[in-house]
Formats: structure tokens, sequence, C-alpha cells
């Protein structure tokens, strides 16, 4: 184990870190906020142990797959923890501070306001409101991804953090340098932050109120600067979150195809199966909410669709924004709903859950498997895009899935002990380990997690931070062996 590069790495997590402060120090010193102080102090410390980590430059300045697994599960409890340090500073409990950083960085919007000490979350400062939105554009491409972009890290095997870090079964390069290919991944995704951004503005969107927004939706985390969600914004408004929580849940590499324009390439299997999914799960709610709406929602069919869009959207993109609760509405709904929690965005998005990809090779692999019960003799591999994949993809895409399992039966099994209901407990970790933010009942779209005990609280932190890394860094981060000298 490379322990020197991992404590290198580490300290430029902790710099750049330090940089993230200067957003929501900007805003406190517009808005004149007694909140300055707590970032001024959390940015002091980020620098002066970022600095410390940095002093020695090691000697073998090459990540192999495990350092890389470790830099990267290492980088991000760091991060979450000098990061809640505001929350903390500013009277949250340490536990429920970590819990909203964690959220925030992992783009899930699972929140824990409003608690005693803020009434409701448009009371809280609006640095911290804008620090909870930024931490998502922080962490929905990934922060190495971004530190890649300008620093070269370890030379040619920097790849190794890549793959750690970026949501999916197979992670490639754009462009041959890993440098070279972050920038364009980061480009892309900046591009797209100020479009949607510009965009709010003309929709009459106050400028903070449209940052938050955009950073929130680029993020696919969620967190809003009003109680009620985007529900009190215009249609207009409402239309363009729609469309790009579901352009932020689709793989970057599609966007860097059409730019070079390989359109057929762009528009791949996986594409193809989120764009379907979406298309059937927005008509089929929106048929069963007009249709039983009735006394109870009294919406018309426009208002249905639009509703019905933009719930499948903030669920299956994981972005969880509301304008809607959605638990009200009918059993079948919400179990359509549920299953988009588990489906979740396409690999290389920033969304969370399985996703599309893994979706799409569990079922070419059971049919596959059908098909070789009848033809014991047949060879032929699975294939995506006339391209085969590889029995490894296979096997890591099938123990990542058992992985899965086991760790939401194990959650589901320790939060139960707080009593409350199923709904609740089963959706409150499907909710997090998915990173989707909002689930039903207590933890419904205007419901909280401010009621679970700190353990079920370190339960869910751990379920977020699993989601966000894809698990395996998280397990391996646990390992003994992963300690071990090589």
């Amino acid at each position: 184990m490379n322990f020197q590069i991992i404590k290198r790495t580490l300290g430029w997590i902790l710099l750049f870190e330090a940089l993230f402060f200067l957003v929501p120090i900007i805003t406190a010193i517009v808005y004149k906020e007694a909140a300055l102080v707590s970032f001024l102090v959390a940015m002091s410390l980020c620098l002066a142990v970022g600095a410390m980590l940095l002093i020695k430059k090691p000697t073998n300045e090459f990540i192999y797959a495990k350092e890389g697994i470790v830099i990267v599960a290492l980088s991000w409890i760091a991060m979450s923890i000098f990061g809640a340090l505001p929350f903390w500073f500013n009277g949250v409990d340490f536990v429920d501070a970590l819990f909203e950083t964690v959220s925030g960085f992992t783009t899930t919007g699972s929140t824990i306001f409003p608690t005693e000490a803020y009434p409701s979350v448009e009371a809280l400062p609006k640095s911290i409101l804008i620090w909870r939105s930024f931490s998502h554009w922080v962490g929905g491409m990934g922060v190495l991804v971004l530190i890649m972009a300008f620093l070269p890290l370890s030379g040619a095997r920097n790849m190794h953090i890549m793959r750690a870090e970026s949501p999916g079964p197979t992670v490639d390069k754009l462009v041959p340098r890993v440098k070279t290919t972050a920038a364009v991944l980061y480009s892309i995704y900046f591009v797209m932050t100020i479009a949607q951004f510009v965009i709010l503005l003309c929709g009459k969107m106050p400028a903070f109120d449209a940052l938050n927004t955009a950073f929130a939706t680029a993020g696919t985390g969620g967190f809003s600067v009003k109680a009620d969600g985007i529900a009190g914004y215009s249609p207009f408004i409402q239309v363009v979150t729609i469309i790009f929580m579901l352009l932020f849940s689709i793989n970057f590499n599609s966007y860097y195809l059409l730019l070079r324009k390989k359109p057929k390439e762009a528009f791949n299997t996986e594409v193809k199966a989120f764009l379907i999914i979406v298309l059937v799960a927005i008509t089929a709610i929106a048929i069963n909410i007009f249709v039983t709406s009735g006394k109870i929602y009294n919406y018309t069919l426009g208002e249905s669709v639009r509703h019905s869009a933009f719930s499948v959207a903030t669920v299956i993109s994981t972005t969880g924004f509301a304008i809607e609760n959605f638990d009200l509405w009918p059993v079948f709904s919400k179990t359509i709903l549920v299953i988009l929690m588990f489906i979740g965005a396409c690999a290389g998005s920033t969304g969370g859950g399985i996703k599309v990809s893994r979706i799409v090779i569990l079922v070419k692999g059971m049919l596959h498997e059908l098909k070789l019960m009848l033809h014991p003799r047949q060879v032929k591999k699975i294939s995506i895009d006339k391209r085969p994949v590889e029995n490894e993809t296979v096997r890591t895409v099938c123990f990542y899935l058992v992985a899965y399992i086991l760790i939401f039966l194990a959650s589901l099994l320790v939060i139960s002990l707080d009593g409350f209901d199923l709904t609740t407990n089963f959706t409150a970790v499907s909710a997090t380990i998915n990173n989707v933010g909002p689930g039903l009942s207590v933890v419904g779209p205007t419901g909280t997690f401010q009621g679970f005990s700190n353990v079920s609280k370190l339960v869910f932190i751990f379920d977020m931070l699993v989601g966000r890394l894809e698990i395996f860094p998280m397990l391996l981060l646990l390992t003994p062996a992963t300690w071990k000298k090589n």
C-alpha cells in the first residue's frame, strides 16, 4: 500500500475543499451573515490539515487499483467531515451535520431539516443554503475527477481513481489522457449548469434560487431553498427542471459523442432503455392519477402529465425535488416510483440507483442463460451495441447486486429498531442507498429524516456513501486485506 500517495491526494482534496468554501463565504459577505465566521474557520482548518499532508512528496507517485479505491473512499469521508463543520458551528448536532453534508456531496438530497434550531429550511442562512446546493454540484461529477482535470496526480495510472469514483459498471477514457477526459467531462457539466441557470433566470426565477436550483439539478441532488421544493414556482420553471433532471441522468459520454457528430453511438442501448422507461412510467402514472383524481387531487389532464413527468424525472434521476406530495397518490403510482428508485439513472451520469446499464446487462444475462438451457453448446457472448460484454463485467455486476441486497437488508434490520412503519423504513433505505432523497410515509416529500436515532442516521450515512461510490470502495475500505503491504 502506497500510503504516501494516499496522504498526498487527501491533502489536495482538502485544499480544493477549502476553495469550495469560497462560494458560501462570498454569499455570507454579500448578505452580511454571521455564518461567515463558521465558514472561515472551516476553510482555515482545511487549509492547515491539507498543507500538512502535502509537506512530504512521495517517492512513488503511481496509483494502483488498491490505492485508487482507498483514496476515493477516504477522500469522500474526509470531505464530508470537514464539510459538516459549518453546520456544526451553527448549532446543528454533529451527526445531523454529517448526515446533511454526506447527503449533499453524495447528491442524495435527504435532509434532517427542519429542526428545533431552524424551524424550516427557509430560515437557514443563505450561505448555508448555497453550501448545501453547491455540495451537490461538487459531488455530482466527483471531486477527484475535478482535481484530475487540473493536476496530474499519478502519471498514467490515475484511471484507477476515475473508475472507483465514477458511477456505472465500466468507465472508459474519452481521449487518451485521463486528465483531458476529466476536463472534457467537467466542461460539459459546467456548460449544462450555466445553461439551466440562464434559462431559469429567463423564467423570472430569483437569481439566488436559480443558482441553487441549477447546482442541485446538475448534481441530481434535490436540496431546495424553499420548504415546498419547486412547487411554488411557475409551470415553466418546473418543466425546465424536468428537462434538465433527465439530461443530467444521461451518460456524459453521449454528449461528447454528439459533439463529435456520432449520434448513433450517443443514443446507445442504455440511453434508449432509459428514455423508454421514462416515457412508459410517465404515461402510466399520468393516466392513473388522472383517472383516480376526482375529489382528492382534482388534476386536469395537463396537470396530471406535468406532475407525473416531474415525479418520474425527480425519482429516476435520483434528484429528489418535489412539486407534489406523491405519497398521497394511488398505490400503483407509488409502486412505479419505488421501482424507479432502484433502477436509477444511466452510468456515467450524476444520478444514483443501480443504473440502467446494469439492469440491461442483468436482463440480457438472464435471457442468455435461458438460451443456454435450450442450447448448452452455444458459445455466443452477451453483447450490447454490437460489442461483447466481457465475462468480468457480468461477474462484477452480479457481485454488485449481491452486495447491494445484503447491505440493503442489513440496513433495514438496524433502522427497524427505531419503531417506524415498514413503508418508512423500506423507502428510507431505498432513498439513501440509491441517492434519491425522499421516500414515502414519514420520509416522504414533505417529511425529513430528523426523527431517526443517531445510530440509524449513521447507517443512512454509510448507505449514501455506498450508493454514491458503487459499494466496493466502501466495502474494501473495511476489509483488513486492503491495508496489508504488497
